[in-house]
């Protein structure tokens, strides 16, 4: 469903770039996303989708559930 969103502590998509070295318009080239898009999920203006989420957790070695503040444990769940 491509217009689902998922609310997350807006904070973590920040501090994670920040930690892994990426500026805005960095990740969003990554993305293939407009650098605002970038800036708008970290301040919370707009909700980051669910494809985008996925990205995130996969470019940062994380679970989905630690973007959106569902758990402290960093570590994604093993793949199938």
């Amino acid at each position: 469903m491509m217009g689902m969103v998922m609310d997350m502590k807006c904070s973590r998509l920040r501090l994670l770039r920040i930690e892994h070295g990426y500026t805005q318009q960095e990740l969003a080239k990554i993305l293939y996303l407009r650098q605002n898009s970038c800036s708008d999920y970290e301040t919370g203006k707009r909700q980051c989708p669910v494809d985008v989420l996925g990205k995130l957790a996969d470019l940062y070695g994380v679970s989905v559930d630690y973007l959106m503040d569902r758990t402290d444990i960093k570590e994604p769940y093993p793949k199938k």
